[in-house]
């Protein structure tokens, strides 16, 4: 292996670890003032951060086994992770479906969607430089599969994007249900999330998009 190689490994290696740390403090912050201020949206985004973190350490493992083998077939680690991340993201799609529908119905509205609107606004920002530095490292090794991950992160970034149009539409209304939408929407895609994940660990390519 030549040492430009090498180093775009290690940087990819890198990432993935930046994106494990990222999210266990994403995670940790959204959660906390997700329950403080009852918000639905920002409590799951925060529980989402989470399951990816598994996803993250299935990714940091690819990177190092492709580096010392890049021939070799994803091991059952990866596997592992993967099918773990898929049965996270449908028990978190599920709780979000339910509690977003018992929200409805009870009108029950957050005391603030402030901090929603402050972690959503990091957390675009954080992903989308983390899928400028993915994609260009995985078009320098031509690694479809880091590509893949780059894709992911990029609904990472969507659900950021629901997280921000629903805070901000309840803090600038006063409409409680938008809470409880945003909430169904980072559902569905972490419905949508589970099921690459399960496909992933079958060996089917990641559509993510």
């Amino acid at each position: 292996m030549t040492r430009e190689l090498d180093k775009l490994y290690r940087t990819a290696a890198l990432l993935a670890l930046i994106t494990i740390l990222y999210n266990i403090l994403e995670g940790v912050v959204s959660a906390w003032f997700g329950f403080e201020d009852e918000s639905l949206a920002l409590f799951g985004f925060g529980l989402d951060s989470f399951v990816e973190v598994i996803s993250g350490a299935g990714i940091w493992h690819m990177v190092r086994r492709q580096r010392e083998n890049p021939d070799q077939a994803p091991d059952e680690f990866e596997r592992g992770a993967l099918r773990i991340t898929g049965g996270g993201f449908y028990l978190l799609a599920a709780g979000l479906l339910l509690t977003a529908v018992y929200d409805a119905f009870h009108r029950h509205a957050p005391t603030t969607t402030f901090w929603g609107m402050v972690v959503s606004c990091v957390s675009i920002l954080s992903m989308w430089l983390l899928i400028q530095q993915k994609v260009k490292v995985g078009k320098a090794l031509g690694s479809q599969a880091i590509l893949a991950d780059a894709a992911c992160t990029r609904v990472c970034l969507y659900l950021s994007v629901i997280l921000l149009v629903s805070s901000a539409g309840y803090y600038l209304t006063g409409i409680g249900w938008l809470d409880a939408a945003g909430g169904l929407g980072i559902g569905w895609f972490c419905f949508k999330e589970g099921k690459e994940a399960f496909d992933k660990a079958k060996g089917i390519p990641c559509s993510c998009s």
